[in-house]
């Protein structure tokens, strides 16, 4: 199967590389194809400025959560576009540890076949550049770097001392950006924020990226992008008669879903239906709702204002109703967040309460699910992983947990999936693509609507 893609790789994390994508898909449509973007790695954020510029739906690539035939078949089967453009995540060959390169951008380019340009961040370097690029070159045998883009170049004798020493490593030079402050994305303790919560944002990466994209060469890009191997064909997925409705909330506090979680539960047979905490007074008729993460943080006061919602979230827990929430869904279910100065109450659910921290807890995750957690989970290992800035204060000893890490911090002492009712809320996000999570929500929705 023919499908012409490429991979934005960069030599470490902070070098441009979602605005790099995002100027080089903004060329890509300039020239009249359309692009379905990817992102390697667990984000949710940078995935939506490449869904912005593209007007196609980002998708994941994690071979840790997906594992490798999963990572290749969610590729074929999403890639339905003129052009597939992969952003990598951290270093082109930062991994899942620093063992290996396993779940690495150069392992998502070598599962898909794809030709690859680094970026390179030239601010603080001339002659030396060539060595990095030369290094990243022939650090694997086949590393598949195709070509290079230099970025933050600080004048026109930067640049030819940077072209004069990359002659010898023998990759094209494919764009070479100028520094300028003005065409940097606003970002905050998690990276990026999220174009959701502000429609600012939705114009800037825009703009940012019709900027970027005169520096960049297309042409040489696309002919990149083509030349590339087939790649075996997908079936299909089919999807099942619809039999129940989950509610989903989505808002500026809570839009950190992958989008296949999602498409896996409508194929699973579930409609799905969406609701704003922060404004809505009532949630949709439904038989199991979703809570994703985000930032339920920053609009706490409107979280809190909005008892109407709180009550209701509390009383559908309290009846029975299957409630999945991940992270920011899980803070949203305790007694109360503290941020910065204020307190603000929440649901309630859980008895626990919600702070803020100064250190990110970030890990892949892997977890066994204990015997008679909600929706009826059976015991095995799922995997997931984990980044935010808040810890639970837990108020009671008799705290129930779903699951028992093996890697990753969780809420305490190695648990995390905190259960009560037919709830489960944890700091672990998962890919449902892989796990029993979807299945078994959906089987428990359908159950809940036949009472």
């Amino acid at each position: 199967m023919k499908i012409p893609r490429i991979v934005l790789a960069g030599a470490t994390s902070g070098v441009g590389k979602t605005s790099i994508t995002s100027a080089i898909i903004h060329g890509l449509k300039e020239k009249g194809y359309s692009v379905q973007p990817f992102k390697v790695g667990p984000d949710f954020i940078d995935p939506s400025y490449l869904s912005s510029v593209s007007g196609n739906i980002a998708r994941n690539l994690d071979v840790w959560m997906m594992g490798k035939n999963r990572v290749l078949k969610n590729f074929v089967q999403n890639s339905n576009q003129d052009i597939s453009v992969i952003e990598g995540v951290m270093g082109y060959y930062d991994g899942f540890s620093g063992r290996s390169s396993f779940a690495s951008t150069y392992d998502v380019a070598n599962i898909t076949k794809s030709s690859v340009i680094l970026v390179l961040d030239a601010s603080k370097a001339a002659r030396s550049i060539a060595a990095t690029a030369l290094g990243f070159k022939n650090f694997e045998k086949n590393s598949r770097i195709c070509g290079i883009i230099l970025n933050k170049i600080g004048s026109k004798k930067h640049e030819t001392l940077c072209r004069d020493a990359l002659k010898k490593v023998g990759l094209p030079i494919l764009g070479v950006i100028p520094r300028n402050n003005d065409l940097s994305l606003e970002s905050r303790h998690l990276g990026l924020i999220p174009v959701r919560e502000k429609q600012s944002l939705d114009r800037k990466i825009k703009s940012v990226a019709k900027s970027l994209s005169s520096f960049i060469d297309i042409e040489k890009i696309t002919k990149l992008a083509k030349s590339v191997p087939n790649l075996p064909q997908v079936p299909d997925a089919k999807d099942r008669k619809i039999q129940t409705r989950i509610a989903v909330a989505l808002d500026e506090s809570f839009n950190f879903y992958y989008q296949d979680n999602l498409d896996l539960l409508r194929r699973l047979g579930a409609e799905i239906v969406f609701f704003s905490p922060v404004s809505d007074k009532k949630i949709p008729s439904c038989d199991g709702i979703y809570i994703g993460g985000g930032f339920p943080e920053v609009k706490a006061s409107l979280l809190q204002r909005n008892d109407t919602m709180k009550k209701l979230v509390k009383k559908y827990a309290e009846d029975g109703l299957p409630i999945y929430a991940e992270c920011g869904g899980l803070m949203y279910l305790t007694k109360s967040i503290s941020y910065k100065s204020g307190k603000f109450k929440m649901v309630g659910l859980f008895d626990a309460v919600t702070v803020m921290e100064k250190k990110l807890k970030l890990n892949y995750t892997s977890a066994k699910i204990r015997a008679r957690s909600p929706f009826s989970l059976q015991s095995k290992t799922i995997k997931g992983h984990e980044f935010h800035y808040s810890e639970l204060d837990l108020l009671s000893k008799d705290s129930k947990f779903a699951y028992d890490m093996s890697i990753g911090i969780g809420i305490k002492d190695k648990k995390d999936g905190l259960t009560e009712y037919n709830t489960l809320a944890s700091y672990m996000h998962v890919h449902f693509d892989g796990s029993p999570i979807a299945a078994n929500f959906v089987k428990s929705c359908i159950s809940y609507s036949r009472k």
